[in-house]
């Protein structure tokens, strides 16, 4: 299992000390970025050979507040993998009380070529996709 780890900084908080509801979105990039790392690939790579995936869907379900200075762990899995989509599923705790869930999220990307339109997944992604970091 991929679990990126981010700190909440000062500037990802609102007026009443918690993460603002959109910086969970941010959460969510970054550790999709992590989950490819992990298994010794990257995005960008994948944008290089000419594949991108726009997201079509996203959701988020706030379960609790993180904080300023709290240290999260942010768990991406590929929860559904079709012909030319997939969905992640976020899960999202603070590092020292790992049972608490914080937020959950998804979001669902179209796997497209340099001319915007739905296409295969590639070789190299799928076996990224495949593998166990």
């Amino acid at each position: 299992m991929v679990e990126a780890r981010l700190r909440v900084i000062y500037g990802d908080t609102d007026q009443m000390g918690v993460v603002y509801h959109a910086n969970y979105f941010r959460y969510f990039e970054f550790s999709r970025m992590e989950f490819f790392r992990a298994r010794g690939g990257s995005y960008r790579e994948m944008e290089g050979a000419g594949f991108m995936l726009p997201i079509v869907e996203v959701s988020c379900q706030y379960k609790a507040p993180a904080r300023y200075d709290d240290l999260l762990l942010i768990r991406p899995k590929v929860s559904e993998l079709r012909r030319a989509s997939l969905m992640f599923t976020y899960e999202v705790v603070r590092e020292d009380e790992p049972s608490t869930i914080l937020c959950t999220g998804s979001t669902l990307h179209a796997c497209v070529g340099r001319d915007g339109k739905p296409t295969r997944f590639p070789d190299m992604f799928l076996r990224l996709i495949e593998q166990s970091p």
